[in-house]
């Protein structure tokens, strides 16, 4: 389901449970639209994800370590100055919408009261988290500025008041009257998602679709019904989450209409746990899609330069195999120099070359007959001079095609936090300038390979990089373990880490080999598999380039569930 209206009502009575009269230790801000409040309540700590994604925007609690940028953003740094120590006194939701506030308490400098409120607003691409000072309603900051030129309705800017989003005038189906609600439900013949949405606040679509579908299986006893959805809902929660179609549904409750088309289901013990299993992998790729599209730019106009540069190359190449004809037709042209015309675009002379046959010569009109001459004897030059380095530049543009496609494959695969290594390794193949201070690269330590164990407990290394895949493949890995990669296909180097492996570990290995590789969403992937003592490196070649001999080739069918078989 969408993180609506009703989720939030849930998740805020979960969370008050937790951390109502808890003191803020920490606060950062791990990306641009999420911060953490690290809150001790209870004799525990908690780590509060107040998130204005565009896509993935929400509340939760959350054990998730995120790396924290080395300079703090301005926002953080005036939520450390209101809110660093503030007490949590409440925590509530608006009506029945996507808006949550949070009171906080503080004593300033002169040791008066401060009545704070951080506001969390998940509206889709409006979303937005602001921090209110509660008696004079003035914004202290927000996480994403708006101006009266992007809003007519609000602007979001420090110093102006607060104005509300906009309200909706339907009632919330946690206040209802029975009155009320009588009356609505009685309005339409046929009850669907559209209509409950169009009438009540804050149903999300699967919300709407599962109480229309209860609310039609007893169409007499309709008040009944929409009683016991929301008295599970307050009292019997399942958390649980579904997967129907390749896509996963949450839902706070067993929503029967998509239980009975799910093709797989996972019950969680609260609903923190639940959106933590939803959320971390997707936001996390977005993240990591985020921080990759300039990455990702920068090496897709590399590789179309190289390629554009390969394919003058290959022209190039093709023309010097005719680069004797020009020398013919210069030599004709000056045998022939007081017979050809000027002026004309062509002249037809008698070749000696091939038995005295005609052969038409263009010329350019603007030339003098011997200039023309001259033309083609350069151009015969040229292209001689040309195949001497020709091949050699051929090889050097294939190769870098090559490794710029690697690097697309890693970029796909790579989390946020690969996402700084990969940049490093652009830098330091030139292709990037280096933005960080030697502060900075100390701060950021190298991400590590991906972890996995075969079903007979052998560990599997996965390199989620180039770096990593030298790193791996050339120090890491023992000349006697077995190495993965796809044939003559972008991926990951993959260890696997034993001399005397068995059929099943190889064909898990290199599954695995074929997943993280740019062919991921193939039937059928071929991967090659050798012992690392036929594995070499070539001087000067590029990260992540190897050469290999004696290697057995595996066919094999890439499937997600492989990470969750193999992961420790």
């Amino acid at each position: 389901m969408s993180f609506d209206g009703v989720f939030t009502h849930l998740i805020i009575e979960e969370l008050n449970q937790h951390l109502i009269g808890g003191r803020i230790n920490k606060i950062h801000q791990p990306y641009e639209n999420e911060i953490i409040l690290s809150i001790r309540s209870q004799g525990k700590n908690h780590k509060l994800l107040l998130s204005a994604h565009p896509s993935y925007a929400r509340i939760q609690l959350t054990a998730v370590q995120y790396a924290n940028p080395a300079t703090p953003p301005n926002f953080i740094m005036m939520l450390r100055k209101y809110l660093d120590g503030a007490i949590l006194e409440s925590m509530n939701q608006i009506a029945n919408d996507r808006i949550v506030h949070l009171h906080f308490t503080k004593r300033d400098e002169l040791g008066d009261l401060q009545d704070i409120v951080l506001i969390l607003e998940m509206m889709g691409r409006h979303s937005t988290i602001v921090l209110v000072n509660k008696a004079t309603n003035k914004i202290l900051d927000v996480i994403k500025h708006v101006g009266s030129s992007q809003n007519s309705y609000r602007t979001l800017l420090p110093g102006v008041d607060y104005i509300e989003p906009p309200k909706q005038d339907r009632p919330s189906p946690f206040a209802i009257s029975d009155q009320e609600l009588f009356a609505l439900l009685s309005q339409t013949k046929q009850i669907d998602a559209k209509y409950l949405q169009q009438h009540f606040q804050g149903f999300g679509q699967d919300t709407a679709t599962e109480l229309a579908f209860r609310l039609n299986q007893k169409p007499n006893e309709k008040l009944k019904t929409w009683h016991q959805f929301f008295a599970e809902l307050n009292q019997q929660l399942q958390p649980t989450l579904l997967q129907k179609g390749g896509k996963e549904y949450f839902t706070p409750i067993a929503y029967t209409y998509y239980l009975q088309q799910a093709e797989k289901e996972q019950v969680f013990p609260n609903l923190n746990a639940l959106l933590e299993a939803y959320y971390l992998d997707k936001a996390e790729r977005d993240r990591a899609k985020q921080q990759g599209n300039e990455l990702i730019k920068k090496v897709e106009n590399e590789r179309k330069r190289n390629v554009l540069k390969l394919e003058k190359r290959q022209r190039t190449l093709q023309e010097s195999e005719n680069a004797e004809s020009y020398r013919q037709k210069g030599e004709l042209l000056t045998t022939y120099l007081s017979i050809v015309p000027r002026g004309e675009n062509e002249v037809t002379l008698d070749n000696y070359y091939d038995e005295n046959r005609p052969l038409t010569i263009r010329l350019n009109p603007a030339l003098s007959p011997s200039q023309n001459a001259q033309k083609y004897f350069q151009r015969y030059q040229k292209l001689k001079n040309a195949v001497k380095l020709i091949d050699e530049q051929i090889d050097e543009a294939k190769a870098e095609i090559d490794y710029l496609d690697s690097v697309l494959a890693q970029l796909e695969i790579a989390s946020a936090m690969d996402m700084e290594v990969i940049r490093e390794e652009l830098v330091a193949q030139g292709y990037l300038k280096n933005r960080q201070t030697k502060q900075q690269r100390k701060i950021n330590k190298p991400s590590k390979p991906e972890v996995y164990f075969s079903s007979q407990g052998t560990e599997i290394l996965v390199g989620k990089n180039n770096l990593q895949n030298d790193q791996l493949t050339l120090k890491t890995a023992k000349k006697t373990d077995y190495w993965f990669h796809t044939k003559d296909i972008p991926g990951s180097h993959v260890i696997l880490k034993t001399a005397n492996p068995t059929e099943e570990e190889l064909l898990e290995a290199a599954e695995l080999a074929a997943y993280f590789s740019k062919y991921r969403f193939s039937a059928q992937v071929p991967v090659d598999y050798v012992q690392v003592k036929y594995i070499k490196k070539p001087n000067g070649a590029k990260p992540g380039f190897v050469i290999y001999t004696n290697q057995k080739t595996l066919f094999v069918t890439p499937d997600v569930t492989i990470l969750e078989k193999l992961s420790k």
